[in-house]
Formats: C-alpha cells, sequence, structure tokens
C-alpha cells in the first residue's frame, strides 16, 4: 500500500487561490491609453486626441463598444465631455481659448492591448495675444478622473523650431503621462515647455524632411529614374524612331545634368508656390497626375516618343511633382521668416537625395548601355515602371488593386535592385573588355 499526500484544506484552499489570481493576471490584457498629440503653430497649438471607446465606456456609461451608431449618437456629448475636461493656461494664470472639432472613430490594432476603438478628436488652442504657444499648463482629466486606472501620454508631434516635423509619424517627443493619485485620486497639471526650439534645429529638421520625403517617395524617385533610363542611348530615326547604342559617356552625363536641373527648375517653382498657396489644387489630381508622368516616361523609355524634348517633359513633369512636394509644408502653419527657412532646407534636402540616388545609379547605367544587356535591362525596368504607375494611378482613383500594393513596396527592394544593376554592369563590362561580345 503506497503513501499518499494530504493536504489540510485551509493550504489547499491559498494554493488554489493563487493559482487563480496568477490566472487571472495572465490572462488579463493592458488597457489601452488616451493618447494626446501636439502639434505648436506660431500663433495655436493644434492637438489630437485619441480616447478608447471601452474606457470612455467606463467614464460615462455610454454606449459604445460594438455601436454601430456610437458616432452619430455620441458626437455632440463626447465634444462637450472634452470641452469640460481640457484647458490650458500661460505662466500668468491666463486661459486659452479651446475649440473642441468633429470626432471620428478609428480602428487601432496594438500589440499589448489588443484590438481597439477609438475616437479622434482635433482641438485648437489659442492662447491670449502675446502669450507664447511654448510655454503653458494642461489640465486634461477626461476619462482618468472617472477611471483611476487609465493613463494619458502627452506628446509633441510637430514643432518647426525642435526639427519635429514628424511626416512618418514616429518622432513625436513624450512631454508626460498623466495618471490619478491612487490615494487621493488628483488628477495633476501637466506643465508643457517647449522654449529650447531654435532658428537652426528648425532648418535642419526641414532639410531632413526633404530627404527622407524622397528616400520615402518610390513615386518621385521612380518617375526620375525612369526619365534617366534612356539618357545614355541615342535615337535612331525614322518613321517609328527607336533607341539605338551608346551617345558617349560625356553625352550621356550632359543628358543627366540637363534633365535633373529641369525637373528641379519645375518643382522648385511649384512648391514655392503651393506652399504660399499662390496655385492651390487638391491633392488627389496631383497624386493621379504622377502616376500618370510615372507611365508616360515608362513608354518613353520603352521606345522614343518624345526624342529630343526629354528636358521640357522634365521641367512640365516636374511643375506636378513640386505641387506635391508643397502639401508637406503647407500643412506645417509657418510664418514668414519659417517658410522662407523650411523652402531653402527642403529644397536643399530634395536635390540632395536626388544626387544620392543619381550617383550610385546612373554610373552602372552608363556602363550597361555600352553592352548588349542593356536593352533587356532598360524594357525590364520600363515595364515595371508600366505596371507601377497603372496600379498607382488605379489607387488613386479609387480602384484599389494588387498592383498598387506590389508598387507601394517597391522601395524596399530598391537596395537589392541597385545590387543587381551593379553586377550586371560589371559582368557586362566585363565580358565586352575581354572580347565575348561587343554593343552594337
Amino acid at each position: 500500500m503506497t503513501d499518499r499526500l494530504t493536504l489540510p484544506l485551509p493550504l489547499l484552499s491559498w494554493l488554489l487561490a493563487l493559482v487563480l489570481l496568477v490566472q487571472g493576471h495572465s490572462l488579463a490584457h493592458p488597457m489601452p491609453t488616451t493618447t494626446v498629440q501636439l502639434d505648436l503653430h506660431t500663433g495655436y497649438v493644434t492637438a489630437e486626441l485619441a480616447v478608447p471607446l471601452n474606457e470612455l465606456q467606463l467614464a460615462t456609461h455610454w454606449t459604445l463598444v460594438n455601436n454601430p451608431q456610437a458616432l452619430a449618437r455620441y458626437a455632440e456629448p463626447l465634444r462637450a465631455y472634452l470641452a469640460r475636461h481640457l484647458a490650458l493656461t500661460g505662466p500668468n494664470g491666463q486661459p486659452w481659448a479651446v475649440e473642441i472639432g468633429e470626432p471620428t472613430i478609428s480602428e487601432v490594432q496594438q500589440t499589448a492591448a489588443g484590438p481597439y476603438q477609438e475616437f479622434l478628436v482635433p482641438a485648437r488652442l489659442t492662447p491670449p495675444a502675446g502669450a507664447s504657444v511654448r510655454d503653458f499648463t494642461l489640465k486634461y482629466d477626461a476619462v482618468v478622473r472617472e477611471v483611476k486606472t487609465h493613463s494619458i501620454l502627452v506628446s509633441v508631434r510637430r514643432d518647426w523650431e525642435r526639427g519635429l516635423n514628424n511626416e512618418g509619424g514616429n518622432e513625436n517627443v513624450e512631454v508626460g503621462v498623466i495618471r490619478a493619485d491612487p490615494r487621493t485620486g488628483q488628477v495633476p497639471l501637466l506643465p508643457v515647455n517647449q522654449e529650447q526650439g531654435s532658428a537652426w534645429q528648425g532648418f535642419r529638421g526641414i532639410v531632413l524632411l526633404g530627404v527622407r520625403h524622397i528616400a520615402e517617395g518610390t513615386d518621385h524617385l521612380l518617375f526620375l529614374l525612369t526619365l534617366l533610363l534612356p539618357a545614355a542611348l541615342l535615337v535612331v530615326p525614322g518613321r517609328r524612331p527607336r533607341w539605338g547604342g551608346f551617345g558617349g559617356t560625356r553625352r550621356s552625363l550632359l543628358n543627366i545634368v540637363k534633365i535633373t536641373t529641369a525637373f528641379t527648375i519645375g518643382h522648385s517653382l511649384t512648391l514655392l508656390l503651393g506652399t504660399l498657396k499662390i496655385v492651390n489644387v487638391p491633392d488627389a489630381p496631383i497624386e493621379a497626375l504622377i502616376a500618370v508622368t510615372i507611365l508616360v516616361s515608362a513608354v518613353h523609355a520603352l521606345r522614343p516618343i518624345f526624342p529630343g524634348r526629354e528636358v521640357l517633359i522634365a521641367g512640365g513633369f516636374g511643375l506636378i511633382h513640386g505641387l506635391a512636394f508643397s502639401y508637406t509644408l503647407a500643412e506645417l502653419g509657418l510664418n514668414g521668416w519659417q517658410t522662407a527657412l523650411s523652402l531653402l532646407g527642403f529644397n536643399l534636402g530634395i536635390e540632395a537625395m536626388q544626387l544620392v540616388v543619381i550617383a550610385v545609379t546612373m554610373p552602372w547605367l552608363i556602363l550597361l548601355a555600352q553592352t548588349r544587356l542593356y536593352p533587356a535591362v532598360r524594357t525590364v525596368g520600363a515595364s515595371l515602371a508600366v505596371l507601377a504607375s497603372l496600379g498607382w494611378l488605379g489607387d488613386r482613383l479609387g480602384w484599389s488593386n494588387p498592383l498598387g500594393k506590389l508598387a507601394d513596396g517597391l522601395g524596399a527592394v530598391g537596395p537589392w535592385a541597385l545590387i543587381g544593376l551593379a553586377l550586371l554592369a560589371l559582368m557586362g563590362f566585363g565580358l565586352k573588355h575581354r572580347g565575348v561580345y561587343t554593343r552594337v
């Protein structure tokens, strides 16, 4: 007969309670937080409040979660609720004017909290006349006053003087976290002081914004590279002109300089006009026209449709791309001297990144243009540009399609494509000089 271990009943009860407690903690999800993202402008501050529906429901007892009518039914009560819980004061205690905008609902997927919905609510915060927008005290206690475990993350998303332009959405500078005191339940005020900014930081931030705009703007880069694809070739005239052999290194470099300069002049002009709002065109048709410029350039790279007029086309198409560039600066809400510095810095960033891309790409294309591999490379490159442009054009006209999604991912394969291009150029040029074949 074997001995059996018998636990006293009180000890067994304690162990069971401990297991349930640990299990409960392991299954619980962290609750989502409210975020307050601040954009500092010259004479005012804008904010985007992201309020989780499930936490707001606990605070207000409104029926929000899984309610398709939540936005329509609670938009106005939400605005009134936030207006009661949001206030700003300057260093001397003077109150700011607070305007709450129209809310929308967004779907959020968060690693810790899982999927949930949140209200996105814009607000405009205006200091008294003559007061600084860079030094104030924030009172925000929506949700956290009723739900003591709630947290509010406050950050600066845009601030020209600190070089924060946040086009990619990942540069926020945290200001602080608002939580209720666990003992008293009081919600503290949050001081916000951004006086450490400068014109130099703003200028440097705008230069980097221009660099990133091109580095991440696959469509702009694809247009320029597609237009340069046949720049090293001669045109064989006739009823149906076609691309011929290599036109010489000096001529090729001169063509590249002319085309790039024309594109720069074109986009610089409309960048200025668009930023100053002298020309105001909605972004949707401009984005569609950018896809058209890529399509036309790709067809030209397959067979010349405007031989000898590449400089004029680059300048004209640059006007379209410049309008797209201008939207980035126009939405920053800058004053006169900030706008002047930003136009200079943004252009410098764009040109610097363009020159880097051309410098690491064109030598290989010039080498390849002297071999029999180039017709195939040009045809494949131009054909991919045609497909990408059609995909983007469909997306921008409202026709979602797989080509558009594939085109959006071209930037990720860019470095690998450059390595492949270099290897092909070295291989083709090496075979030519070893007498295996020559370009005819």
